[in-house]
């Protein structure tokens, strides 16, 4: 006896594209509450995308992303066909993310989680001057740069491959610490890390050199100091299709021109 399809929530971004496909697959397929389904198909970019992870962290739904945007590296090609196969047949990553607590000039806290990267960055024209400390070591005493950040393995083909940090396998247990623009050291271009490490950042001089930190999109005016760690025990689960699978796209970003 088979087994029953799995049952599926349809989402999109605002786009005319992904409200289209919206339509075409609900047709098709129904559309069940997010509650009730057994996994979340995500229709447009990966700005959604990154969204739709963010949403579903904290309740463990699966999600399968179809492409509806302009960049689509988190997503699979948008076909309406065979839908159930194709999500039956996806490939499961499961992505933990970091988390920022911050430290601010008005004397509160901020805490927020990044599947990409947390960054830090000078706030005017003055450049940022950070203590790097890392596991209770200090690593630079004063690190000048325009900014700072650390990625994972699924954010090292966004934000950190455009400052020229290292691509990183979806399966390695690293970081990635990439600066921007670093004047001193004038020679550092960045260390990888191990996942487990505890990051504190502390903002140097900030109220000449003030400095912003971002957790993916929340960002925090004024911080004074940052700390970053990886959450093990928090997942977002993403799909990909078996001949394009995620682990394939970073290799292949790799060698690409």
């Amino acid at each position: 006896m088979s087994s029953s399809p799995p049952k599926l929530s349809f989402i999109a971004s605002n786009t005319p594209e992904s409200r289209t496909a919206l339509d075409e697959l609900t047709e098709l397929y129904g559309n069940i509450a997010a509650e009730e389904a057994d996994m979340i198909v995500a229709l447009g970019g990966d700005g959604f995308m990154l969204q739709t992870l963010h949403e579903t962290i904290h309740n463990g739904k699966r999600v399968y992303g179809m492409n509806c945007g302009s960049v689509g590296f988190l997503m699979n090609d948008y076909r309406a066909d065979d839908l159930h196969a194709r999500v039956a047949a996806a490939v499961e990553n499961e992505l933990h993310p970091l988390r920022m607590t911050t430290t601010n000039a008005d004397g509160s806290e901020s805490v927020a989680l990044a599947i990409n990267e947390v960054y830090l960055f000078r706030q005017s024209y003055q450049a940022a001057k950070l203590r790097v400390v890392i596991d209770d070591r200090v690593r630079f005493e004063e690190l000048i740069c325009d900014g700072l950040m650390v990625a994972t393995p699924a954010g090292s083909t966004a934000y950190n491959l455009s400052a020229h940090g290292p691509i990183l396998p979806l399966e390695a247990p690293l970081l990635a610490m990439t600066p921007v623009s670093a004047f001193r050291p004038r020679r550092w271009r960045g260390a990888l890390l191990p996942n487990r490490v505890c990051v504190d950042l502390t903002i140097l001089e900030p109220e000449k050199r003030p400095v912003n930190a971002v957790a993916d999109n929340v960002e925090v005016k004024s911080v004074l100091h940052v700390r970053i760690a990886q959450m093990p025990t928090l997942s977002a689960r993403i799909l990909s299709d078996p001949d394009h699978s995620w682990s394939d796209r970073i290799l292949a970003e790799q060698f690409s021109d």
